[in-house]
């Protein structure tokens, strides 16, 4: 109860002394107390109840090789958590890799390396995901985007460590520690028949729920703050007491990453060293956009209101339907531009 982090029975184990001392100082590391710090060095940002949970998660991974799975809405840190836990041993090689952008017809040559006349265009032999990650961490981001008949092969692999490269005869095998993440229930797919539930028992060796930005409020002051920061000596600014407020309001469906876009486009937008009220309230605008013929602030200028009008609109597009291509058809514009002016705004899109 005082803050002990476990207590240990005797007779003392000197292995289990050193592993849970190795623990506690990732910990602290974590905490940003001490430590190397370098140019790729990655931190969590925030000091709440939910965010000294993700670090103590964190720190007992410390010599750990189990699979490790990380849910979350979009935008909430997962690559940020595994490049954590990688960090614990940055000798060791990262592979990250984006399940849905890779090809269906192409997963086993990426993920597991051909043979030099394989198919065509393998003009020579190439190395997959699992061989240079080996001896260190691979992260499939997206994992729920797998096809049912490559979960079966990605399975196998996790269970043995061993493949075979496309159009080759020998079997190989890698170590490597998987850290999947996913902004899907998978739990909910697997009900749905969409996602192997032995898989998901595979990767689930050690699990980890991400708490959404508007759970975690007491980390948007340090997390507006440090966002800012990466801005200078490009844009000066400060947030007032009052701007600092009204981004505690605001229900980020984004998370993270709309909470740092919102930040980099103030630093941009907002006309004085002191980012005001008025200026958060540009961008954001409660949510929804003000009435036709209601008083506008013109002092924000036409583009942070525009955007403000923009957002709302398609806020409340997605809101009411969620076929994407009937959406961009209504509003009259490309279904990429749509898909762009989502992610612009921070956005996500439901079902």
């Amino acid at each position: 109860k005082a803050g002990a982090t476990r207590f240990l029975a005797k007779p003392l184990s000197s292995d289990e002394v050193q592993l849970l001392l190795e623990k506690i100082e990732a910990l602290w590391q974590l905490r940003g107390v001490g430590g190397p710090r370098s140019g790729d060095h990655v931190e969590w940002i925030g000091n709440s109840k939910a965010s000294e949970e993700v670090k103590r998660f964190v720190a007992q991974l410390k010599g750990e090789r189990s699979p490790v799975l990380v849910q979350g809405e979009s935008g909430t840190g997962k690559e940020i958590v595994s490049r954590l836990i990688h960090q614990q041993d940055k000798s060791r090689p990262f592979v990250a890799v984006n399940v849905a952008a890779i090809p269906e017809n192409l997963f086993e040559s990426e993920f597991f390396g051909h043979m030099k006349g394989a198919f065509t265009g393998a003009i020579q032999n190439r190395l997959g995901f699992a061989e240079l990650a080996h001896g260190g961490d691979l992260f499939l981001d997206e994992v729920e985007a797998l096809p049912k008949v490559h979960q079966a092969k990605l399975l196998r692999f996790l269970e043995s460590g061993e493949f075979h490269r496309v159009g080759g005869k020998d079997t190989l095998k890698a170590d490597v520690r998987v850290v999947a993440a996913s902004n899907e229930d998978l739990a909910k797919m697997v009900r749905d028949d969409l996602f192997r539930e032995d898989l998901l028992f595979r990767l689930s060796g050690h699990k980890l729920e991400l708490p959404p930005l508007r759970e975690r409020t007491e980390d948007i002051v340090e997390l507006a703050q440090f966002f800012v920061e990466q801005r200078k000596p490009y844009a000066k600014k400060e947030f007032s007491p009052e701007a600092i407020e009204a981004l505690k309001k605001h229900h980020w469906p984004g998370n993270v990453r709309e909470l740092k876009r919102v930040c980099e486009r103030l630093c941009v937008s907002s006309p004085l060293p002191i980012i005001r009220d008025s200026d958060v309230q540009a961008l954001l605008f409660s949510g929804s956009a003000a009435p036709m013929g209601a008083e506008i602030d013109i002092s924000m200028g036409l583009a942070p209101i525009l955007a403000s009008y923009e957002k709302s609109v398609l806020k409340q597009a997605i809101e009411k339907m969620s076929d994407v291509d009937e959406l961009a058809k209504l509003l009259k514009i490309s279904r990429s531009s749509f898909y762009k002016k989502i992610k612009d705004h921070g956005l996500e899109l439901k079902g």
